[in-house]
């Protein structure tokens, strides 16, 4: 007759063996950043990437009248350090209206720089 103990094992060994050669599965991640905002000028560097008010960003933030990009859709170059007026920033008490996507537009002639911003959000030494 067969015990009860070694029925036990027996079914504790078949589970060990039968997990034992299960497949090893391996994860994977797909990030995907999606399309840049089209604002005309520029937009925040932070999510939701909203659009920014003309004079927020100073001329250096465009090319050809192109907004060179924030965060993660930066296109700025290596070092860059740019001009912001951050009165304009929602992270610092900024209720006012912000435009609606659409094609860019040059920057304010009147920009007042008040902070110095890396292409990626940070706050930067002094554009010189």
């Amino acid at each position: 007759m067969i015990s009860f103990r070694s029925t036990i094992l027996t079914a504790a060994a078949c589970a060990f063996i039968g997990l034992a050669a299960s497949p090893v599965s391996s994860a994977q991640i797909s990030i995907s950043i999606g399309p840049e905002p089209s604002c005309p000028y520029g937009y925040y560097d932070y999510a939701p990437y909203n659009c920014a008010p003309d004079g927020y960003y100073g001329p250096e933030w465009f090319t050809g009248g192109h907004f060179i990009g924030a965060g993660k859709w930066s296109h700025a170059p290596s070092g860059f350090h740019g001009n912001v007026n951050n009165k304009f920033d929602p992270q610092h008490g900024y209720k006012g209206p912000a435009p609606k996507p659409g094609p860019p537009q040059a920057p304010h002639a009147a920009f007042k720089a008040n902070e110095s911003r890396d292409g990626q959000g940070h706050a930067a030494p002094p554009h010189r």
